[in-house]
């Protein structure tokens, strides 16, 4: 996967923001209220929501989760007087604001309230030999047709399976990258139109879903890396509704309108229906040329409703940008690849930090960090195959603080590329810095 250099040194406030999702809690208690007089003047009641069902004489004005046992002595202003002796059960809706919305996901995943550490695209015995323990293990799923994923094992599609036992054996939560769209070359969209592309399309993430279900514990999907900024580039005022895309031929999808508005859409419904227990997320494309409309676009493909935002840096180590002459798997204009920890001069930490805030705010979801490379930091530029180098490890790992504060959840360190730096040629960096940082971590809010 190749990502086009990030903006680091200027970077776009966005100016809307969309409301974000909440929780639902239940309450049932039996017994009877206070029964009693009240007069006053016009004034105010702090409660808890809910529904009383009983008998009420008199005026008031209240809401009340659930049936109460016992006495409750309190003060309330208003207006009324009456006698109220009721028994019931209901049901209210608890708003889950948004900085307390990456506590509020790590609870639903089952992990601890605190900032999440993942690893992806790393076999499980290199894991196990360092005795790493990632609160997340993430795994592509590639390719449409012949080769693709589904083909990997047997039965068709067994490969979810596989990896949710393998982020079980290290107590991850299992997270699955979908990338399929690039399928016929990275930013190749050709597919979009084509019948049998698209059939395939759906039928694989059909069969995702359904294996996630199937499991039966939370997963995250990380929907189609890239896709969505390469769809920005030729759409019309940057809105997806305006490229064509083959979708509501696809039975799960008949709703759903024919364009890339529709994929997004169609992505997020299914995950609903089939796969209750898949928590999803978009990933904004970081290209430079796409800034100053990429927040609309993510919220006309209706990426605030999901349930996290993914976060990219680079998908390779700084150090394979910095070779002379460049690699062939590193090929890409540009400068300023290893960021400034002082955050003095660009590209540095703050600023990358500040970019990822303006999509926490405008999106109003909570930011999970996907791809980060895993290279070591070296005052020497470059390096050499498996052994490039980079400071985000440390960097993250050492200042989790900085990205809880900018609505971060977590982050997930893997290898964009097989000549990256990775867990077996650290030096044990990942093991060091992770283990540290577990032993005092950063608290969700």
């Amino acid at each position: 996967m190749k990502l086009p250099t990030i903006l680091a040194a200027s970077l776009l406030v966005a100016t809307s923001a969309c409301g974000g999702g909440g929780g639902s809690t239940a309450a049932t208690t039996t017994g009877t209220t206070t029964i009693g007089t009240t007069t006053g003047t016009t004034g105010t009641t702090t409660g808890t929501t809910g529904t009383t069902t009983g008998t009420t004489t008199g005026t008031g004005t209240g809401t009340t989760t659930g049936t109460t046992t016992g006495t409750g002595t309190g003060t309330t202003t208003g207006t009324g007087t009456g006698t109220t002796t009721g028994t019931g059960t209901g049901t209210g809706t608890t708003v889950v604001t948004l900085e307390k919305k990456a506590a509020a996901l790590a609870a639903k995943l089952g992990k601890p309230t605190r900032f999440l550490v993942g690893l992806g695209s790393a076999d499980l015995a290199d894991v196990q030999k360092q005795n790493i323990t990632p609160d997340i293990y993430d795994q592509y799923l590639v390719g449409v047709g012949a080769g693709s994923w589904p083909t990997w094992n047997s039965p068709s599609g067994a490969y979810v399976q596989i990896v949710a036992q393998n982020a079980d054996k290290l107590g991850a939560i299992p997270m699955f990258t979908l990338y399929q769209m690039a399928s016929n070359g990275d930013g190749n969209l050709s597919g979009l139109t084509n019948t049998t592309f698209m059939k395939g399309y759906w039928d694989n993430v059909r069969l995702m879903f359904q294996q996630i279900k199937t499991y039966g514990k939370p997963v995250l999907v990380n929907f189609e890396p890239d896709f969505w900024g390469y769809t920005q580039r030729i759409s019309n005022n940057a809105d997806p509704a305006t490229v064509p895309a083959q979708v509501n031929n696809n039975p799960d999808c008949a709703n759903q309108p024919n364009s890339v508005a529709g994929i997004s859409q169609c992505l997020m419904q299914m995950a609903r229906a089939i796969a209750p227990n898949a928590y999803v997320g978009f990933p904004p494309a970081l290209f430079e040329d796409l800034h100053s409309t990429a927040m609309s676009y993510m919220l006309k493909l209706g990426a605030d409703k999901a349930d996290f935002i993914v976060m990219q840096t680079l998908d390779r180590d700084a150090g394979c940008f910095e070779t002379v002459p460049q690699v062939s798997y590193c090929s890409r204009a540009g400068t300023g690849w290893y960021w400034d920890e002082s955050n003095l001069t660009s590209p540095n930490f703050k600023d990358h930090f500040a970019l990822a805030k303006t999509y926490y705010q405008g999106l109003q979801l909570p930011v999970l960090w996907w791809q980060t490379p895993l290279g070591v930091p070296s005052t020497q530029i470059g390096g050499s195959s498996g052994k490039y180098r980079d400071n985000k490890v440390r960097y993250f790992l050492t200042h989790a603080s900085e990205m809880v504060a900018v609505g971060g959840l977590g982050a997930v360190f893997s290898t964009g590329e097989v000549n990256q730096t990775s867990i077996n040629t650290d030096g044990g960096q990942f093991k060091t810095y992770s283990t540290n940082y577990l032993a005092k971590p950063a608290a969700l809010p």
